[in-house]
């Protein structure tokens, strides 16, 4: 890997980093039910690969700027097994279950409505 594909993935992971951190600071306050920021930014994240995957990148610099850079740093896979892991801890076993399917339920939804609208227009 060369040192532009490097510097183009960084680019994209620092923006996704800073809006990961705009919402786990900033939108549970302002949306006012309970549902953890991390659930939030895996629908968002759905949502985005699913109107990148409909957009169909050809370009590779364009490839690795949202999907490894903004993308990977922006989606939280590994706070939601740590979540799902602190669930199991404490034996809440049937919040485990259903929060498990409400993120993989709705991450798929987002993901369908985003291929879906960049499709239908």
């Amino acid at each position: 890997m060369d040192f532009s594909s490097i510097s183009i993935i960084l680019l994209g992971s620092t923006f996704g980093l800073i809006l990961r951190i705009f919402i786990k600071n900033n939108f549970k306050k302002s949306i006012g039910f309970n549902i953890q920021h991390t659930s939030i930014v895996n629908f968002l994240s759905s949502f985005f690969l699913g109107i990148l995957v409909a957009l169909n990148f050809i370009n590779n610099e364009m490839l690795m700027l949202f999907y490894s850079g903004f993308l990977g740093c922006f989606s939280t896979f590994s706070s939601f097994i740590y979540q799902l892991f602190d669930l199991f801890k404490k034996r809440k076993f049937f919040r485990l279950f259903f929060h498990y399917i409400e993120v993989i339920f709705f991450s798929f939804l987002f993901f369908y409505l985003g291929y879906f609208l960049i499709r239908f227009f």
